[in-house]
């Protein structure tokens, strides 16, 4: 499916839509250039879960817990410069736990990704307008 958003708010409520569908066990594959919206998206994604913390990416910790209607483990594997970098976190706990998974830049670990995950890719086009946003959404098996 593709969206286009024309406000960090509506990329918020984006989120927000698919998490009020989101089920245990959901992996959420984010991808996209730096400032893109991606943390918009996450944003949007825990106020659907009823998470009431504050969102921020976990770059430099790899991982974030959150506890909402379903618990929500976001992630941010920019920095990985190793596939065992997750093994040594126990990501495949948090993948096939009882709460949702968001990952950032999950194109960079796309080897450990269950083919269930769907993948969203967020495009900026600055020729539309400074804050358009195509977002593309889509599970690997359809890809």
């Amino acid at each position: 499916m593709i969206y286009e958003t024309f406000s960090e708010e509506e990329t918020k409520e984006l989120g927000r839509k698919i998490a009020s569908k989101a089920q245990k066990g959901d992996i959420y594959c984010l991808i996209g250039d730096l400032g893109v919206g991606k943390t918009a998206f996450a944003k949007g994604l825990a106020k659907g879960l009823d998470i009431k913390e504050a969102i921020t990416s976990p770059t430099f910790t790899v991982v974030n817990e959150y506890q909402g209607r379903l618990p929500l483990y976001h992630f941010d594997v920019y920095r990985i410069t190793d596939i065992d970098e997750m093994e040594e976190i126990g990501y495949e706990e948090y993948f096939y736990g009882d709460g949702i998974c968001l990952i950032e830049w999950a194109d960079m670990i796309e080897e450990l990704i269950p083919d269930n995950a769907i993948w969203i890719n967020i495009i900026k086009d600055l020729d539309k307008a400074d804050n358009y946003r195509k977002i593309i959404i889509e599970n690997k098996k359809e890809m």
